[in-house]
């Protein structure tokens, strides 16, 4: 699971910012046209709301597991959502608990 989550991880970073990149040099940071696009249509409303309550809970549940299971450093995956979007900060929450959970075995080491 861990590769799994790691692929999750590169491909909900790369994905979401070739477009968001590819936006910001053609209009610079003009934050009155990016919200006015996500605005532009019931269907980027529909995304942009689907988004921040996706976001919401991802941040609700690290913040569950850091007090209950003492997941350390449970603010990495919200920082993730926040500066890429929930198509990293979750697969890289599940990542951080498939490696608290599951260690790797100590390595064997040869006489």
């Amino acid at each position: 699971m861990k590769r799994l989550y790691l692929s999750f991880c590169l491909l909900g970073t790369i994905l979401p910012l070739i477009p968001f990149l590819t936006w910001l040099r053609e209009n610079g940071f003009a934050l009155n046209l990016f919200l006015s696009e996500i605005a532009a249509s019931r269907i980027s409303q529909f995304a942009w709301l689907d988004v921040v309550v996706s976001a919401a809970a991802l941040f609700s549940f690290a913040l569950h597991e850091r007090r209950k299971h003492s997941l350390k450093y449970a603010w990495i995956p919200i920082i993730a959502t926040l500066s890429v979007g929930v198509s990293l900060g979750l697969p890289l929450l599940l990542l951080m608990l498939e490696i608290q959970r599951n260690p790797r075995p100590a390595e064997q080491t040869s006489a």
